[in-house]
């Protein structure tokens, strides 16, 4: 089944001529029905083996999407051009009549008659959300054993403070650590469904980022310049930082066979849904991590205990999970993104136990680099009561460097091929967490994927391996900092980005046009300092322009007048400090080529001369 859902201040909806012999009666003329859900269906061939799963995942997905959008009433709209490979009027009809019934329970539906073309003068709000489409089919979707233990699972909960204490979760005195509070409850929820839409959302779209994309499938997202810059930018210093710890970069596929005999039983193993394509009568999986093409290249390996820990490094572009539609929201959760993965395969636990440490170190630093900081982050340790009982020294070192209390989930027995993982986790506006930094011990699949090396006694042993993603996936690191960036604006401060990541480092406002020379000149001798610099260049008044500069959140902003022209001294706006600095341009240079020491560089992603850019937004 295919489905497009317009959030709509109105739709206007008049039958006027039978398209089947069957078509259903029509109560009224002209229907009108205003602030709704209109939901344009399209039955197709493959709904007619199991019709009521197919009511289930319809009513789910307009249930999920009604919430989000914030609207009580639903038009069910018949709408064969969706679909090329239409199922028969009578199974479509059945479909749209049980659906109707169901979501009956809860909202206000209209559904609009069957058999009949129709002419119809719909109004859609036009927000990120006002415009969605989705595809299922009538099978069952299918999940891993793991995702199935992990809804049984049951966890213990409990806070650990920096001496290595353990609270329970629900009497902990969370005075002074409120964001570990809102953490703990909402992973001990397991809520992730998200009502109203994020913050971030709005300003992916405000500053030109990134955005929604209608013809692809739900949380596929395109990105503007400016968004491709920051994403490129975060990729880049992740890798060069991985690769200086020993990351050795390699590359793997896209896709695997779901038979293959080692794969299927780690799909079983990973609490994770995945997409699955046909060819040539074969059925793959898209990957979902690097972990399955790392493992078979490290299968194919003569490998020594000289060589180990080995560090295996792939920047994913791109990595799949299925996730639920309820759940994918901006740059939060997707189903399709770019993760780091960096796995260690170690001789032995000591080994693997001192490569942890190394990485946590590792991982807190690039985020503090990007731009986040120990404030920004609540540390969850997950592992088994016996894991605890004999390792609790090495748990008790990870909360005491981590520095804050942190949230530990016990369980009785192991139920995934780790024993012992932690995350880095943000919690946003709307008091929803993700993680991003995270690091596992694995002890299952050195063997499963029968992964040798000789020993110092020359027999062979499986490794242990660490599964470690420096920054999380990359998209979501850009969610973080827009989330960061809102929660600083609704404390009164100017809403900003790290300075190494912003699209313009630099603007030059000119007063008229006849000082657009001046400014090409200097934005000549700035750009030669590898700093990101532009001009506007229209004729606007410089109030616009110094406006324009504002809400592009622009770091430095410089008005260039004859004064300007004249003086080696000049007024900068500097948006962080929210006032104006006299500088000279050497001055400006080297503040800005301290702030970016060591971080990568990339030009403009945007013609230098505002005149000369599109807006794709707006």
């Amino acid at each position: 089944m295919k489905i497009l859902t317009l959030h709509s201040d109105f739709i206007v909806i008049e039958p006027k001529k039978k398209a089947i012999k069957d078509a259903e009666k029509i109560k009224k003329a002209k229907e009108e029905i205003k602030e709704c859900l209109v939901v344009l269906t399209a039955v197709e061939k493959r709904d007619e083996q199991n019709p009521s799963n197919v009511v289930k995942k319809l009513v789910k997905e307009v249930k999920d999407i009604a919430k989000q959008v914030k609207t009580r009433k639903i038009v069910l709209y018949p709408y064969a051009h969706l679909s090329s490979d239409l199922g028969s009027p009578k199974t479509a009809l059945h479909i749209l009549k049980d659906s109707e019934k169901a979501l009956k329970k809860d909202f206000s539906v209209y559904r609009a008659p069957f058999g009949w073309y129709k002419a119809f003068n719909v109004s859609c709000k036009g927000h990120p959300l006002s415009e969605l489409s989705r595809e299922f089919g009538a099978e069952q979707e299918k999940e891993s054993k793991a995702l199935k233990a992990e809804k049984k699972l049951r966890s213990y909960w409990h806070i650990m403070d920096t001496s290595g204490k353990l609270h329970d979760v629900d009497k902990f005195n969370y005075k002074g650590h409120e964001n570990l509070k809102k953490f703990a409850f909402y992973e001990k929820s397991k809520t992730r469904a998200v009502t109203q839409e994020p913050d971030h959302v709005r300003l992916m779209r405000k500053l030109e980022l990134v955005d929604y994309e209608p013809a692809s499938d739900a949380g596929n997202l395109r990105y503007y310049p400016k968004g491709r810059l920051i994403k490129s930018l975060l990729e880049t210093y992740v890798s060069e930082r991985t690769i200086e710890y020993g990351g050795v970069e390699v590359e793997t596929p896209l896709m695997y066979d779901v038979n293959h005999p080692t794969l299927s039983r780690y799909l079983n193993k990973f609490p994770a849904r995945q997409y699955q394509i046909e060819s040539d009568k074969r059925t793959f999986f898209l990957r979902f991590a690097a972990c399955f093409g790392q493992f078979l290249m490290a299968h194919d390996a003569t490998l020594s205990y000289r060589n180990l820990p080995l560090k295996l490094f792939e920047m994913t572009r791109y990595s799949f999970r299925r996730e639920q539609s309820g759940e994918l929201t901006g740059l939060r959760r997707l189903r399709a993104f770019t993760m780091p993965d960096v796995h260690a395969l170690c001789s032995d636990l000591k080994q693997a136990m001192d490569e942890y440490k190394t990485r946590l170190k590792l991982c807190l630093d690039v985020q503090k680099k990007i731009g986040l900081t120990k404030d920004d982050f609540e540390l969850a340790v997950r592992i088994t009561k016996d894991f605890y009982k004999e390792h609790k020294e090495f748990v008790e070192w990870l909360v005491k460097t981590f520095g804050k209390p942190a949230l530990i989930e016990m369980w009785d027995e192991r139920p995934f091929y780790f024993m012992l993982k932690y995350e880095l986790n943000y919690v946003d506006n709307l008091d929803k967490a993700s993680a991003l930094s995270t690091d596992q011990i694995d002890i299952e699949n050195g063997e499963r994927y029968d992964i040798r090396f000789t020993g110092k006694d020359g027999k062979d042993h499986h490794p242990l391996i660490l599964h470690c993603s420096p920054s999380g996936a990359i998209e979501r690191v850009i969610y973080a900092l827009l989330e960061k960036a809102a929660k600083e604006s609704k404390k009164g401060k100017k809403p900003t980005l790290p300075l190494w990541l912003s699209p313009s480092q630099v603007r030059l406002c000119t007063v008229s046009q006849d000082h657009n020379k001046f400014a090409e000149k200097l934005a000549d001798e700035i750009a030669k300092q590898k700093i990101r610099v532009d001009i506007d260049d229209r004729a606007e008044s410089i109030g616009k322009k110094i406006r324009e500069a504002e809400k592009d959140w622009v770091p430095y902003t410089l008005v260039i007048g004859d004064k300007e022209a004249k003086s080696k001294k000049m007024m900068v706006r500097v948006r962080e400090k929210n006032k104006q600095i006299e500088m000279t341009k050497d001055e400006l240079i080297k503040e800005i080529k301290k702030k970016t020491q060591d971080m990568p560089f990339k030009p403009l992603p945007l013609p230098r001369e505002i005149s000369k850019r599109p807006i794709f937004v707006g």
